[in-house]
């Protein structure tokens, strides 16, 4: 028997892992996959490119502080620092500049001033002041688990301002709201609303305030590029598993988990039974639960949970392109505006026609694109003279209306999502070598991302912190299965790269060893 069995090797999964191994458990990581590291991985989709699988850009992983806990740089991981961090070119036609945002405060606000006035520019350097500190304390937030308490440590003693009631209000208030109160130009509060739709819902949304307002952190550590791709933390994180005598078995899918007495019993496709004091599972919420069942948990409970979890209309898609060039954006002051998010959208109504046709199960009007051509900041994921270019399209519905599949409009739907970027980067159509594209159906298919949803369940207020997924599983627990943990995107904080979930779930079931809750055999 070993100490605990770790369902899927998404990057949460791993932490959970490391966590647990570096304490002395043994640990065995178990993936459907013959790639290890779900959506943070990187295979070669064409010849001489390391192409990611789903993210590329680090952000909330550089401020959790895992980095450097477990010393992921010492297993091969190195950090570029995306800078600038974004940028927002100026729509097709227009003279003025883009708004370029840099991790210098002072470059950015010169930006703003020269792109859309000087008011606003005073307005982004108040709305950094006041949000930074609250970001870090957001940040602070999803270090925990969602406990009333620690929600409560992680914010006590922050400046209120007009009282805790107004603070309140303003945290629980829509990105939209908030980008009106502080901002004038459209194109401005645009790209800031593009930058806080990444989570999932849309800035009209109560509670989306803050995703705008984290921002502001970026001013103190910028998003990452991963040397070599997304997947490179994936690698250090199974290296230093591997230092700490872990093991990952790939290619094996777990069929079955069931309560035996003081142990569980992981079932896999190839037959395997194995007996392990714990375990955690960092796969969909909705997996777990089919695991579960197929193991004789009650299924009538599984029903209701099943029925209360909303994994919504589906995110978006992905058009993966090898190119011969960069895009070259007219608005932009140099070329060194590719090193981070290409924000392609000037107006919210762009948003918000996508996201309203995409909950009627149709395509959107206008993609709403955000691009990133890392190769410009690291040569290594591209042939010499050659680049990639990723472009995400965001509220593609998984479901489409119609009786219409996604095998038929893949095709035509990248074309419309290339044609975007070219309007805004002339001639950038023309540089394109091959593609790769990902659809909503590809992404669930591929990488068990049901629904297409790249943040497993919706990030919806009512689905985030200690309601994330369910009130009942949101302490990283199932009741009724001791010693079974849940990690993943499905849990608090929820999707984005973070690691966060993973430690949490891993420091409860240290936690629960250390008060001799089914004390756990330890390797010698």
């Amino acid at each position: 028997m070993i100490d605990a069995v770790v369902v899927g090797s998404g990057h949460n999964a791993l932490v959970s892992a490391c966590y647990l191994a570096r304490s002395g458990w043994s640990v065995e990581v178990i993936e459907r996959d013959t790639v290890l590291g779900g959506a943070v991985s990187t295979v070669e989709r064409f010849p001489g490119y390391k192409v990611d699988r789903g993210s590329s850009a680090h952000i909330m992983v550089r401020h959790t502080g895992i980095v450097e806990e477990l010393d992921l740089g010492a297993h091969g991981l190195r950090y570029l620092d995306c800078d600038p961090w974004a940028f927002a070119p100026a729509p097709a036609g227009s003279d003025r500049p883009g708004i370029v945002f840099r991790r210098s405060l002072d470059a950015t606000c010169r930006s703003i001033e020269e792109s859309c006035g000087a008011a606003d520019a005073d307005a982004y350097r108040r709305f950094v002041a006041v949000w930074g500190p609250r970001s870090a304390r957001v940040m602070r937030a999803f270090s925990n688990p969602p406990t009333g308490p620690a929600l409560l440590s992680s914010f006590w003693g922050l400046d209120t301002g007009g009282g805790g009631s107004d603070l309140s209000r303003q945290f629980l208030g829509s990105g939209d709201a908030l980008l009106d109160e502080y901002f004038d130009d459209e194109r401005l509060k645009a790209a800031l609303a593009w930058f806080g739709a990444q989570s999932g819902p849309p800035m009209s949304e109560p509670g989306t305030a803050p995703m705008v307002g984290f921002a502001a952190l970026m001013h103190t550590i910028p998003p990452g590029r991963a040397v070599g791709g997304s997947g490179a933390l994936t690698a250090a994180l199974a290296a230093r598993l591997r230092a700490d005598s872990g093991t990952v078995s790939l290619g094996d899918s777990v069929v079955s988990l069931s309560r035996d007495g003081d142990s569980w019993t992981t079932r896999t496709a190839s037959g395997r039974e194995i007996r392990s004091r714990a375990v955690i599972a960092g796969c969909h919420v909705l997996t777990t639960l089919g695991l579960l069942e197929r193991g004789g948990y009650d299924a009538q409970t599984l029903h209701r949970w099943r029925r209360r979890i909303r994994v919504g209309p589906g995110i978006g898609m992905v058009v993966r392109l090898a190119t011969d060039a960069l895009p070259a954006y007219p608005s932009a002051p140099d070329a060194s505006v590719t090193h981070g998010l290409q924000l392609l959208v000037s107006d919210r109504a762009h948003l918000r026609l996508a996201h309203g046709a995409a909950l009627a199960g149709e395509l959107p009007p206008r993609p709403a694109v955000l691009g990133m051509s890392f190769s410009g900041l690291d040569p290594t994921i591209a042939p010499e003279g050659r680049h990639q270019v990723t472009l995400w399209s965001q509220w593609q519905p998984y479901r489409l209306s119609g009786g219409r599949r996604w095998s038929d409009l893949a095709g035509p739907e990248a074309d419309r999502i290339v044609a975007e970027i070219d309007a805004l980067a002339p001639g950038f159509g023309q540089s394109v070598l091959d593609r790769h594209v990902q659809s909503p159906q590809d992404l669930e298919d591929e990488m068990g991302l049901l629904g297409g949803n790249v943040m497993h369940v919706e990030m919806s207020l009512d689905q985030m912190m200690m309601w994330r997924p369910l009130p009942e599983l949101s302490g990283h627990r199932v009741p009724g299965a001791d010693r079974l943990y849940l990690t993943g995107a499905s849990t608090h904080p929820g999707g984005g790269v973070s690691g966060a979930s993973g430690r949490s779930a891993a420091r409860i079931a240290l936690h629960d060893d250390r008060r001799g809750l089914g004390r756990l055999r330890r390797r010698r």
